[in-house]
């Protein structure tokens, strides 16, 4: 059989030959990868307490670096909830699109959500010493103080003031609680 693809190295593999080996190779980043449709996502996970120095900037938990060393963008959640979401580029897309899929372009609606979602966005990158500096227009709003508690959301981290966190998470638990056992219910 021809190789249609090009010869990697000096191996006599053709590409697509060794893009199958590599399938069978455990993942090289940290954790694994959620497969949802088409696209593939690195989950966050844990809650993890860090401060911000004098200049807004947030040394980001060791573990997550590698997944932002090509960037993060930090946005305001669609909920409201008092905090700070920070995504890798991709996924953000990924969730803006989806969100705007079906919405009819010469909708106000989609325009508000364009607004939202693009207005309260902003695309940065980790320092040389894996940090991101939070710019005042979410700090501010969110109330984030030097106390800082970075939370795994699955397909992005949410940044939370410590005390707001504390006040959160009896809520966040019942909540779960309740829905779970509504769900029992249903079933």
């Amino acid at each position: 059989m021809a190789c249609k693809g090009c010869i990697v190295g000096e191996s006599g593999l053709c590409s697509r030959q060794r893009a199958e080996v590599e399938g069978l190779l455990p993942p090289l980043h940290f954790g694994s990868v959620i497969n949802f449709g088409a696209r593939s996502v690195v989950p966050f996970r844990g809650t993890f307490d860090h401060t911000l120095d004098a200049k807004n900037r947030l040394t980001m938990p060791s573990r997550f670096r590698d997944a932002l060393k090509d960037g993060v963008v930090l946005a305001t959640p669609i909920d409201q909830k008092p905090c700070v979401s920070v995504w890798r580029p991709e996924p953000y897309q990924h969730y803006t699109s989806a969100a705007l899929e079906g919405v009819s372009p010469l909708s106000s609606r989609k325009s508000e959500l364009e607004r939202f979602f693009y207005g309260y966005s902003h695309e940065t990158e980790l320092d040389a010493a894996g940090r991101v500096m939070i710019p005042s227009m979410f700090a501010e709003p969110t109330g984030l103080s030097k106390e800082v508690v970075v939370v795994g959301v699955g397909d992005h981290l949410e940044l939370w003031d410590r005390n707001r966190w504390s006040e959160h998470r009896p809520a966040l638990l019942s909540g779960v609680a309740e829905v779970t056992a509504r769900v029992d219910q249903a079933g």
